[in-house]
């Protein structure tokens, strides 16, 4: 199959190179986990420029941060900080690290799957199940968690 007919073209193929796969659901596990971690340890950051507010809206608070920590996390380098712990970061269909446009479209899909359980749940299935390992947010947008050491 040519590259102008594998909407995959720039990402490892997994039958070839299985290594850039290997383990990656557990990974994104353990950044969600430290993700998560961060994002409410910057929420309470936040909240006393709110006047304390932002404790009585503290879930959309940490909506709101987690949002901008992940955009802003991916911009570049591709990986949220979690994921840099776990030693993944993700790639287009063309083998890239995310720019601004990928980054924000990939947060806006996973927060949109997150809050809707049974997306969220097929997600999941999706990365335990599917030769790439990709969710959702990664099969419409063509990217692709792939181990950072496996790529040096």
């Amino acid at each position: 199959m040519s590259h102008m007919t594998d909407p995959y073209w720039g990402l490892p193929d997994p039958d070839l190179h299985a290594e850039f796969y290997d383990d990656v659901p557990t990974k994104r596990l353990i950044a969600f986990v430290v993700d998560t971690i961060v994002i409410v340890l910057l929420s309470l950051l936040v909240v006393p420029f709110t006047a304390f507010t932002g404790l009585f809206f503290f879930p959309l608070l940490m909506l709101m941060v987690g949002f901008v920590y992940r955009v802003a996390t991916l911009t570049g380098r591709s990986a949220t900080w979690g994921m840099r712990l776990a030693a993944i970061e993700f790639r287009d269909a063309r083998g890239r690290r995310f720019d601004l446009s990928q980054a924000f479209w990939h947060t806006a899909l996973f927060t949109f799957f997150f809050g809707t359980i049974l997306l969220h749940l097929a997600s999941v299935m999706l990365m335990l199940t599917g030769p790439r390992r990709q969710g959702l947010p990664d099969l419409l947008l063509g990217s692709a968690a792939v181990n950072r050491a496996a790529g040096q």
